[in-house]
């Protein structure tokens, strides 16, 4: 079978590639080697995780906030195993969906592992070993990534977890250690925190979700507190051990004290890596470099029709990522100009509160001593918030001092991941602080704290602070 395009890896970044490639009249293929369409995304990671997220706060809101609100009811009890179906029902109907897209877009789906024979053919390996063929002019290898053990404590996926198997338990932890306070490290440790595990959280460095704003850090780390997570920043983990009905943990602090810590489970979760295995890079000479592909500014390997995109390649591991590259790759094939904006794909962390990031954060703006100037407002003088008993967090705007351009915004609080839509908009636009202060903002709504953290930062002039 010829093709014009074949993607390698069916998650968000490759299957939008191969959408976006028939939709402009390429004959399209997509190889994956699982069973399922969507990738660790759809299957083991983004949608899952916040099915589980969203179960537990319901719970937590329901044991701890519903008497508040006038709502008696008798002691909630959690059913585990109903909350792990209701995920799988989600998950499901996301695979089928992307399936349907397939199918709707005229995309060929083949299951296996795909291998580079030369840079026009691709083998594929099917789980009862069959090997067939297909060529095509084009490759994009969209594989993923996944998750990084530890050197000296590789995942037995009993004690010493992932977040795969995080996602799939039989019991809730009595306590869930985790190593890495990071975006994943604290989603899936407030699952099991909402639900009744002691959770204790080791980071080797000095602040949680450490390449946000470290404002965001600071402040996540307060409201977690209130649901009982323990934290040792600044811990290095020397020793992981399972000793069948626990696990030990071993860290040092950086000035020597070593600390051991015992638990049900340990969760690692200390970063992400490319995932290449089988791909045979080495028959058509794709070079990689820490386990990433080299690419261009277009994403285009050393070998001139095959590119790469995602978390196999520089930047940051999201979702969305890959999937404004895949649009890229795509639209270029087709002799369009597009254009990926990186500064401006946000992060979001998906803990209530929630917490959400784009543009410069102020420690990378002092790094390069760039004049600047900040506002902020804090959650707690928002009606809306008050309302909904949602009053941890705030809003930080950072604006160059001169221009006023919006340079970064860093969102903690309800709905944070949606209201940073609203601030990549304004910076596509390159508006100032002071454009979006003089925007009409509904009231009573969360987003009104953005509007005062500008009116902060502009002009110092908030009007409800």
């Amino acid at each position: 079978m010829q093709y014009n395009v074949v993607v390698i890896g069916s998650g968000p970044g490759g299957y939008v590639a191969a959408i976006r490639s028939a939709q402009l009249g390429f004959k399209t293929a997509i190889i994956e080697k699982y069973d399922t369409l969507g990738g660790t995304c759809l299957n083991v990671g983004c949608i899952p995780s916040k099915a589980l997220l969203d179960s537990t706060e319901h719970f937590h809101n329901a044991k701890e906030h519903f008497a508040e609100h006038g709502i008696d009811i008798e002691a909630p009890k959690v059913n585990l195993e109903q909350m792990i179906k209701r995920k799988g029902g989600v998950v499901k109907a996301n695979v089928d969906g992307i399936a349907f897209l397939m199918k709707k877009n005229k995309i060929d789906v083949h299951t296996g592992v795909g291998s580079f024979v030369d840079k026009n053919t691709i083998k594929i390996t099917a789980k009862d070993g069959k090997e067939t063929s297909i060529t095509t002019d084009k490759v994009i290898i969209a594989t993923g990534s996944k998750p990084t053990p530890l050197p000296f404590a590789p995942f037995d996926k009993k004690r010493i977890i992932s977040s795969t198997e995080a996602l799939e338990l039989k019991e809730v932890p009595k306590h869930l250690i985790v190593i890495g306070g990071g975006v994943i490290g604290m989603e899936l440790g407030s699952v099991y925190a909402r639900i009744g595990s002691k959770v204790t959280i080791v980071e080797f460095l000095d602040s949680v979700i450490p390449t946000m704003d470290g404002t965001m850090g600071k402040e996540l780390q307060k409201a977690t507190k209130k649901l009982g997570f323990d934290f040792y920043l600044g811990h290095k983990v020397t020793a992981v051990e399972n000793k069948g009905p626990e696990v030990v943990v071993k860290a040092e602090s950086k000035d020597g004290k070593s600390i051991e810590l015992k638990g049900d489970y340990c969760l690692v979760s200390i970063g992400r890596r490319p995932y290449t295995e089988g791909l045979g890079l080495d028959k058509v000479g794709i070079e990689t470099v820490k386990g990433q592909i080299v690419v261009d500014a277009h994403l285009k390997t050393k070998v001139e029709n095959i590119y790469a995109i995602g978390d196999v390649v520089r930047g940051a591991m999201l979702a969305h990522k890959a999937e404004e590259e895949g649009v890229y790759v795509a639209e270029q094939l087709a002799g369009q100009k597009p254009h990926v904006n990186y500064l401006l794909i946000p992060g979001v962390v998906y803990t209530w509160p929630e917490v959400s990031s784009v543009g410069y954060t102020e420690e990378q703006l002092k790094s390069q001593g760039r004049a600047y100037k900040t506002g902020s407002f804090p959650y707690k003088a928002l009606g809306r918030a008050r309302a909904s008993m949602d009053t941890d967090g705030l809003v930080k705007v950072l604006a160059d001092k001169e221009t006023d351009e919006i340079l970064g915004v860093h969102i903690i609080g309800a709905r944070a991941a949606d209201m940073i839509a609203a601030a990549v908009t304004a910076m596509e636009f390159r508006a100032s602080a002071e454009d979006v202060a003089r925007m009409s903002h509904a009231h009573p709504t969360y987003m009104e704290a953005v509007k005062e953290a500008c009116l902060a930062a502009t002009a110092n002039r908030p009007i409800h602070m």
